[in-house]
């Protein structure tokens, strides 16, 4: 083959695998007019892309493969076993613009990616539509503070155990105060992502069981330490356990509480405590609904603003420190 030929054939096969990768369906006849050669080359070209997409697979992605479509005639990259099914799509858009969690600046490219990189081109315009009222009508938190950064930066000194120092502005003060803390966890509440910490001060023990809570677009500046600290295995820090028993984001000593709920729904109770068991159960007088009698572990006082909502549903028995 001639080198101008050899450089004709390296194009071809480059344009037919740019357009598979962007979700194009390819067909022998109409790839041969366009290139001027005999459809028995394009399907070499098309065996060639096919082994070549075998050999990377761990690269492409799970189950990618070139397949011979019958419906239209053509072949097309079938690589949808790594996205998103539509209805996976569009629950992660929806509780994205629920949470009100980001300014619209940082939120808008986060939805653009998603729609564009975790769907098959046929879900995506319909993801699109279904959101778009929301979207138009986005209404950002009001710090208004851009924050995805910090959480890359923060969440790199959570998993290498380093220590950083903030400056963090509380609520009601108007000095940011300044904190050497143990970051170990990232977590996020009601519209807003918060650092899981635990303050380092001289000369005294680190208490593991109530670390500090800090809203991350409420630190002002970081800086993170070459210094790494360690926390003992049996001590360590677990962002599922700790999630389970916080409200609100209050930190506070680990408590016991048992009270009674007379409630319509014991499974919102049930959702809203994690930890929350059903210790007893008994019909109301005068046989309107039940009384259920609930345990439940909790970090804090954030509980009793969830206990008080609940108004004469609720009747708390017995509340002990347990550390």
């Amino acid at each position: 083959m001639s080198q101008s030929g050899e450089k004709n054939k390296t194009e071809r096969i480059l344009t037919i695998y740019k357009m598979l990768l962007d979700g194009e369906t390819v067909h022998k006849a109409k790839l041969a007019d366009q290139f001027e050669v005999n459809p028995r080359s394009i399907q070499r070209d098309i065996e060639a892309i096919r082994a070549y997409i075998s050999n990377q697979r761990d690269a492409m992605g799970g189950n990618a493969s070139v397949i011979y479509d019958r419906k239209t005639g053509g072949f097309r990259l079938d690589n949808d076993a790594r996205k998103m099914t539509g209805g996976e799509l569009l629950a992660v858009c929806k509780i994205l613009l629920e949470s009100r969690a980001f300014v619209k600046d940082e939120l808008e490219p986060i939805i653009e990616k998603l729609i564009a990189n975790c769907a098959p081109p046929s879900h995506q315009k319909q993801t699109e539509a279904l959101i778009a009222n929301e979207r138009y009508h986005y209404i950002e938190p009001h710090h208004h503070t851009k924050f995805i950064g910090k959480l890359w930066e923060i969440g790199s000194a959570v998993k290498y155990q380093n220590y950083m120092k903030i400056r963090y502005e509380k609520l009601r003060e108007d000095r940011p105060v300044s904190r050497l803390v143990r970051p170990v966890g990232i977590m996020f509440s009601e519209f807003y992502f918060y650092l899981v910490a635990f303050i380092e001060r001289e000369g005294e023990e680190i208490e593991y069981l109530s670390p500090a809570i800090y809203r991350i677009d409420r630190i002002r500046s970081f800086y993170v330490l070459d210094e790494h600290f360690s926390v003992p295995y049996k001590e360590r820090f677990e962002e599922g356990e700790f999630r389970k028993r916080v409200q609100f984001m209050y930190g506070g000593p680990l408590q016991r509480i048992i009270f009674e709920y007379s409630g319509i729904s014991i499974e919102a109770v049930l959702d809203r405590l994690p930890t929350a068991k059903v210790i007893e159960k008994k019909e109301a007088k005068g046989g309107k609904g039940r009384i259920y009698t609930i345990r439940t572990e909790v970090f804090g006082n954030g509980i009793d603003m969830w206990l008080k909502s609940q108004g004469d549903f609720v009747k708390v028995l017995s509340r002990r420190q347990l550390a």
